[in-house]
Order: structure tokens, then sequence, then C-alpha cells
């Protein structure tokens, strides 16, 4: 019998420092899985893309006045960007077709003088602050368009005419590869002469061409 306490006594014991063995033990540490490191877009690269927008403006005939223009254009685009910090530098060109034009008419050109353009192309640099995947940007350069004088009755005088544009906008980056952009162009392509063909065809005239742009575009940007 005192052999049997003795056991019990002696498991009692070893259960006990068992029990308190496991609560000094520290629970194990929770695992938590750390966050994906933060990677900014990088604007660097070529790209290609599309663009389409609206035109208003105006063209003014020396000799009969002038009249509003407006209309439409669609095309392509090509450019390079380089990122340095949060500056970005890029170089962009693009060639639309377009359908600008407005007529009017008044005492030199009773039946309606037009001014149309049906292509205009503008190779411009572009400088952007990089806000991650949102870039607002100023650009400028060279425009070049061709300028088309009718009026009735006389031959239609056409010209290629290089002037200059500038604007901005806004560009973002729905992707690693696809971009948007808004932007806003203003485009003066300068004067032509008619030559014989404008102000009733009896005296030279000059044709100005002026214009507000506003377009969208869709960009393909490659690594």
């Amino acid at each position: 019998m005192k052999r049997l306490c003795f056991a019990l006594i002696g498991l009692m014991a070893l259960t006990g420092t068992a029990a308190a063995a496991d609560l000094g033990r520290p629970a194990p540490a929770p695992y938590y899985k750390a966050p994906p490191a933060f990677v900014p877009y990088s604007w660097t690269g070529f790209y290609v893309g599309i663009n389409g927008g609206g035109a208003w403006g105006s063209s003014n005939w020396d000799l009969n006045g002038g009249r509003n223009i407006s209309g439409g254009l669609v095309g392509g685009t090509v450019g390079y960007n380089y990122q340095f910090g949060q500056a970005v530098f890029g170089v962009e060109g693009d060639i639309d077709w377009a359908d600008i034009n407005g007529t009017s008419s008044n005492a030199t050109c009773p039946l309606g003088c037009k001014t149309s353009d049906s292509w205009l192309a503008t190779v411009r640099g572009r400088l952007g602050y990089a806000a991650d995947r949102f870039m607002p940007f100023v650009t400028g350069g060279l425009a070049v368009g061709d300028i088309r004088a009718q009026s009735p009755g006389f031959a239609t005088q056409s010209n290629t005419n290089a002037g200059w544009t500038l604007g901005g906008g806004l560009e973002a980056a729905l992707t690693q590869n696809w971009t948007v952009k808004a932007e806003y162009l203003y485009v003066d392509l300068g004067k032509m002469n008619c030559g014989l063909n404008c102000g009733g065809g009896l005296t030279n005239d000059n044709v100005s061409f002026h214009s507000n742009i506003l377009r969208a575009g869709l960009n393909y940007k490659f690594y």
C-alpha cells in the first residue's frame, strides 16, 4: 500500500512538472507575410499610338476678311520618353488626316471663300512631371499642314506650310504597357500667298490658318 501511495505521489509530481514546463514555454510568434515592395512606374521607353479629336479656330484673308474654321482629325503617334527622377523628357511626332474648314461670304467674295486643311503633322518636345502613373506635361515644336484656299470661279490654291505649336496635357498609365492621354495644342501654320487665285482673282492675297486642337490618344509603350 505504501508503494502504491508513493507511486501516485511521484506520478502527480511528474505531471505537475510537465504542466509547469508547458505553461512556461512561449507561444510561437504569428507568421506575417511581408507586403510586396513598391515599384514606381517608369515612363522611359519608345511608344506608338493613335490619336483623334476636334479642332476650331480662324483663317483670315487679307483682302476679304476672316472666317471661323472647325472640324476633326485622326492619325498615328510615335515617340520616346526618358525619365530622370520625376522629370520626364520626351520627343513625339504625329501625322493626322484632317477635315478642318470654314467658309464666309462678303462683298469681295459673294459666293463664299473657303479655307481648309486636309492633313496636319507635328514634331514636338515634351516635358512632364511623373507622379507615379500620372504625368502632366507641356509640349511644343514644329507643325506642318496643308492650307487650301478656294474662291468660286477661280482655281483652288493649296500649299504645305510650316509653323509652330504649343500646348499641354495629362497622360496616365493603365498597365505597364498601355497609356492614355488628353491634350490641347494651339497650331499656327502662318500664311499662304494665293497668287492670283484668291481675292477675286485680280490681285495677290494671303491666307492664314490658326487652330485649337483638343484630342485624346492611346499609346503602347515598349520596354
